[in-house]
């Protein structure tokens, strides 16, 4: 029951990376490119890249102590997934402000909390990554304890990881 704990919060983890855009927007992200850098496709900004639709019962999101124990528990595990030996080398290139902001949409979004996710989808994140199950399950890992260090209950964690777990298909590609 764990494992499966795990991969759900995984992919959420793996959301991370997007371009800003106006709450509730749905249009095409322009592919601007800085020195040095390498082009990004644009992509439609949409909530549905978030993976899940919302939780809308409002116990899941006060059990996270709202917008700001997510704030709190994606601080905490952007520090574990920069820091533990099983996972650093997939963060490594990581723009962590980007990270730090759509996991944040992307956590509030889905925990009801009223947030637009402005991000990419898991597909398109995660499609040249070569992330493996076992790395997925590290960082499922490392969600549950800041979860856990936040209070977040058993089943209300387990509530948020069932919107996760199917996000694995999207970001385990090898």
């Amino acid at each position: 029951m764990r494992r499966s704990l795990t991969a759900l919060v995984l992919s959420t983890l793996f959301a991370g990376s997007g371009l800003a855009a106006s709450a509730g927007d749905n249009q095409t992200a322009p592919a601007t490119v800085q020195e040095g850098e390498l082009p990004v496709d644009p992509y439609t900004i949409s909530n549905e890249n978030a993976g899940a639709d919302p939780i809308t019962d409002p116990a899941v999101l006060a059990a996270f102590h709202g917008r700001e124990g997510i704030a709190r528990i994606v601080d905490s595990f952007i520090e574990g997934v920069r820091t533990d030996p099983r996972t650093e080398k997939i963060f490594a290139a990581s723009d962590w402000v980007r990270l730090d902001r759509t996991l944040n949409e992307q956590f509030c979004y889905i925990l009801g909390g009223g947030c637009a996710y402005t991000g990419r989808s898991m597909a398109e994140v995660h499609r040249d990554h070569g992330i493996t199950t076992a790395e997925f399950a590290a960082v499922v890992e490392i969600l549950q304890a800041a979860m856990r260090k936040e209070g977040v209950p058993f089943a209300m964690q387990n509530r948020f990881l069932a919107k996760l777990a199917p996000m694995k298909r999207d970001t385990v590609t090898r």
